[in-house]
């Protein structure tokens, strides 16, 4: 295969419009969320990931699943854990079997600014594919995004 090689253009293209997509709507997102919530994208991920931890075998993240799951490094997970901490959005606390582990809960408030978040998350996200899908370009990633059932 070559540079002009017309698959590796395509998968280019393919790649770039894909990226196209994600930027627009996490752009469209972060503005809703910052106007409404005083959220960022990453900050409602955060509290979103962490708002799905149990009790019991398994039920607690690691900062490095965290890290993976808001596709962030883990160095700057553990400051964005910190500044919601500040905020008191979450808690922090020793893990009751091995004093070494530091487990991450979202706090009462932390829940609460979720719980008002998520529609504006929503229908921020719904605005942004609406969008999306009148540009003849992103609207067969739009048509895929929309068909796909990833289990919670």
């Amino acid at each position: 295969m070559t540079a002009t090689d017309p698959a590796l253009t395509a998968l280019s293209q393919g790649w770039c419009a894909l990226s196209l997509l994600h930027g627009r709507i996490e752009a469209h997102i972060e503005r809703a969320l910052q106007a409404e919530h005083d959220l960022s994208v990453r900050e409602y991920s955060l509290l979103d990931v962490l708002s799905r931890q149990h009790d019991g075998e398994g039920g607690h993240l690691q900062m490095k699943q965290v890290a993976d799951a808001v596709v962030l490094s883990q160095s700057a997970t553990t400051r964005l854990v910190t500044r919601l901490e500040d905020r008191g959005l979450l808690l922090r606390y020793l893990c009751p079997t091995d004093r070494r582990g530091i487990y991450t809960n979202v706090s009462e408030t932390g829940l609460e600014l979720l719980a008002a978040a998520r529609p504006t998350n929503e229908t921020a996200l719904r605005e942004a594919l609406d969008a999306a899908a009148e540009n003849p370009e992103l609207a067969p990633l739009v048509r895929a995004v929309e068909g796909l059932r990833v289990p919670a």
